[in-house]
């Protein structure tokens, strides 16, 4: 597998995007999900990536800069069909020495309180993520769990 930047250009991409997008509007209600359209993830202030097995897209992320200093991770997400292969553990490194030699001082993330997101919230403990409040254009939502890591000792 590979990892690899994606332009949001290619159908197989989109369709991970929309699979992703579907299911966050299935788990949280409509108000609850923060998750960014195409266009804003082709924003100058996005980088996305795709992770590869052979020709199918299998995962992807994306670090939305907010500042010299830190950066959220957006759009993590593991394809329905490869649920449980390590994907997730793998965009998570990825993105994580990425955000290291950027030279960012701490990342942050939203995700969701229901069970469908507890896989997720898990993996961001175990890489030392801690939950704080809400934080950027974000609100207090009881639907929201917000978390950070320390980049720097």
């Amino acid at each position: 597998m590979k990892i690899e930047p994606d332009d949001l250009s290619r159908k197989k991409v989109i369709a991970l995007l929309e699979e992703h997008i579907d299911d966050m509007y299935r788990a949280s209600p409509p108000e609850s999900v923060h998750t960014l359209d195409l266009d804003s993830l082709r924003g100058d202030a996005v980088s996305f990536w795709v992770m590869w097995q052979n020709d199918d897209p299998v995962g992807c992320v994306a670090l939305q800069e907010h500042t010299a200093t830190w950066a959220e991770i957006k759009s993590m997400r593991s394809a329905n069909s490869a649920r449980g292969m390590g994907i997730g553990k793998h965009l998570l490194e990825f993105v994580l020495d990425v955000a290291k030699q950027r030279d960012y001082e701490y990342l942050r993330l939203e995700t969701g309180c229901e069970d469908f997101f507890k896989p997720a919230r898990e993996i961001y403990k175990r890489y030392g993520f801690l939950e704080r409040g809400f934080f950027a254009d974000y609100t207090d939502d009881p639907n929201s769990v917000f978390m950070e890591k320390a980049l720097r000792d």
